[in-house]
């Protein structure tokens, strides 16, 4: 499982802790955040050593993957960031495979909640081009990536855990 935004590496270690048969391989953009990365991992055979990916850069470190995850990024990052994403994981994920997004997301142009809404108010204060996105934007790109949107599963304080599945066709 590639996970890309691994930040501090807490979902590393929960993950691969809890899954113990699948080997989790974490990344970031920025090389700074390793050593935390490494440190929630000790003693947990099944971590890689973590990766740099700049999610926009055409070509990644890693060639293919079983399965994606990426959560709490496409909204704290331009929206060039989550396209990035898209493309990158079109290109690694094995066919059939799984790509898992999670964090906060507008459904039909609308927030799902008010504290959303504040959130989303709050990112675009920090930087302009970040923000709670809109999960039928984020469909409409991945189908044209050849990610096909397969469940979109509650979770709470009003965030979205989404999987699509990269298609045989691509």
């Amino acid at each position: 499982v590639l996970e890309i935004a691994s930040g501090s590496g807490q979902h590393a270690a929960f993950f691969a802790s809890t899954f113990s048969h699948l080997r989790w391989q974490p990344s970031d953009l920025d090389a700074d955040l390793f050593a935390s990365i490494r440190a929630w991992s000790e003693g947990l055979d099944n971590v890689a050593e973590p990766v740099a990916i700049d999610v926009t850069a055409k070509r990644w470190p890693i060639d293919t993957v079983e399965a994606g995850y990426c959560a709490n990024m496409i909204h704290i990052a331009p929206w060039e960031a989550c396209l990035g994403l898209l493309d990158g994981m079109s290109r690694v994920l094995r066919p059939g495979a799984p790509l898992c997004l999670y964090g906060p997301f507008m459904r039909a142009g609308e927030h799902t909640a008010p504290s959303n809404a504040a959130f989303d108010e709050r990112l675009k204060s920090r930087d302009p081009s970040w923000g709670v996105r809109d999960l039928d934007v984020v469909e409409d790109e991945s189908a044209r990536r050849g990610l096909v949107l397969e469940r979109v599963f509650e979770m709470p304080a009003n965030n979205l855990t989404v999987v699509f599945r990269r298609s045989d066709q691509t």
